[in-house]
């Protein structure tokens, strides 16, 4: 006689399961989510797993170009290639270290540690170039004489039922990490025809290709703004003639007098920095500081609380950080919260800059603009700059120049000592160009329309690639 469960008990947390289908685990919650494996095939019987390595102790990236790169989770998106120019530089005595955990054109990396499941096809590797996997990636090699394409593999370890496998199979420690002995064990549906494979893997790529077609036009939309901006505002931004290495350019002299403020670091007078200035100099409407109360009624630093203060509940305190950037705005559903109030309340219309110098090198691009109005009592941290416009400015107007890229350089510009901080004194010092409040609303209205417009060209991209990766479930699980 089959053993029941009485009628009142909830099976969410009380159930049975049959020996015949325990494989090799004993945890309770990975039976829970009652997934139909069925027909479905171990990863292991079709592939050999191989871990990457982190940098050895006492070891870094290093400053100079080299053909040899290290590969991150942060430089993955399963949605678009790596791009191997843009990893980060090791050594040639690195290299040498680390050689048996290159990673080779065409190989997949799958991420094991922090942002679980990220998959990636290294392809298109420059003639030269060697790239070692890190620790908190493992690459997957289809076995020999097995007829089973990397792509269509990468396809499968996307499919929500291999991705809930994953879930069910990684470790929470400080960050979530997915044991090698883990990935083998995870299950592939039925694996077609090589023919049937290619078919898939086609068609997946041809939505690959419409929704980056999609991108590279909101791409456009949202290039044309800086020179859209700048001809509304009569700035013609004049070619440097210096050679940044020429001695002239890297050596020179500069008078007592025409030393600002207290900066005595040679490259804020660089000749780049001063062709810009002259550039904007040469507009045609008035220049205030960014600092002068008829531009902005508020520009300050945030304030951390201590790691003790921050709450796992949602409390009336929510905290901006800079984890809730989403590209050119602010994600108000990604806050953090805190148990006390702070000393700053954000608005609708605040514009954010990230200052901290641990991320400084995102400072000249990681500009941000608060779209929504966010809940009462919601402040941000010590590691972003807020800039509200007065009454008499267009927020979205002033934002739009500060985002352009003559003023992410001159952003760029003024960061301070070794560690690139930015400071709010010295954001207030930059030169603005502020026309009639009429045209600033005009300009900010055209720009506002561009950036719609890009906003829509991707979100069809991705609807696009996720009508597709649907229907290829439909493909591959006949559900």
């Amino acid at each position: 006689m089959m053993y029941q469960l009485s009628r009142t008990i909830s099976k969410d947390k009380i159930f049975i399961v049959n020996r015949s289908t325990i494989d090799n685990r004993l945890d309770a919650q990975y039976y829970s989510a009652n997934l139909d494996l069925s027909g479905f095939v171990k990863l292991s019987s079709v592939v050999i797993v191989k871990g990457g390595k982190r940098i050895p102790k006492g070891y870094g990236y290093s400053n100079e170009q080299t053909p040899y790169h290290y590969l991150r989770v942060a430089d993955m998106d399963s949605d678009a290639p790596v791009d191997v120019n843009s990893l980060m530089n090791i050594s040639n005595e690195v290299f040498d270290i680390l050689e048996r955990y290159e990673i080779n054109e065409g190989e997949l990396a799958i991420s094991i540690a922090g942002t679980i499941g990220k998959t990636s096809i290294l392809k298109d590797i420059p003639d030269g170039k060697r790239v070692i996997l890190t620790e908190n990636c493992a690459k997957i090699l289809v076995k020999p004489n097995i007829e089973l394409l990397s792509e269509y593999l990468k396809i499968c370890l996307e499919l929500p039922i291999v991705k809930k496998q994953l879930d069910l199979n990684y470790i929470q420690t400080t960050i979530p990490k997915l044991g090698l002995d883990k990935i083998v064990g995870i299950k592939l549906p039925p694996i077609p025809s090589i023919q049937k494979q290619q078919e898939i893997v086609d068609y997946i790529s041809e939505a690959y290709t419409q929704k980056r077609a999609k991108e590279v036009e909101a791409q456009q939309l949202l290039d044309s703004i800086d020179d859209y901006l700048l001809k509304e505002l009569g700035i013609n931004v004049i070619a440097s003639s210096g050679n940044a290495d020429s001695v002239a350019d890297r050596i020179f002299v500069k008078n007592l007098r025409e030393l600002e403020r207290d900066r005595f670091d040679s490259n804020y007078y660089a000749n780049k920095y001063n062709t810009l200035i002259r550039s904007i100099r040469k507009g045609i409407y008035p220049l205030y500081i960014l600092g002068d109360s008829n531009i902005t009624s508020f520009l300050s630093v945030g304030q951390t609380p201590k790691s003790e203060y921050y709450s796992d509940t949602k409390t009336d305190f929510p905290i901006i950080k800079a984890g809730c950037y989403t590209g050119s705005e602010i994600d108000l559903s990604k806050v953090s919260f805190t148990i006390n109030k702070q000393a700053y309340t954000i608005k609708k219309g605040d514009i954010f800059i990230l200052s901290a110098a641990h991320q400084a090198e995102y400072i000249a691009k990681q500009i941000c603009y608060l779209h929504d109005t966010p809940k009462p009592n919601t402040s941000f941290v010590g590691e972003l700059l807020c800039v509200r416009a007065s009454e008499t400015v267009n927020s979205m107007y002033l934002y739009s120049v500060l985002s352009t890229k003559v003023y992410k350089t001159l952003l760029n510009r003024e960061k301070r000592g070794q560690t690139s901080h930015l400071y709010a004194q010295d954001v207030k010092q930059l030169f603005v160009p502020i026309p009639p409040i009429a045209k600033q609303n005009c300009i900010a209205k055209h720009i506002e329309e561009l950036r719609t417009r890009a906003k829509a060209l991707q979100a069809e991209g991705k609807a696009i690639l996720e009508d597709a990766k649907h229907k290829v479930e439909q493909m591959i699980i006949g559900e």
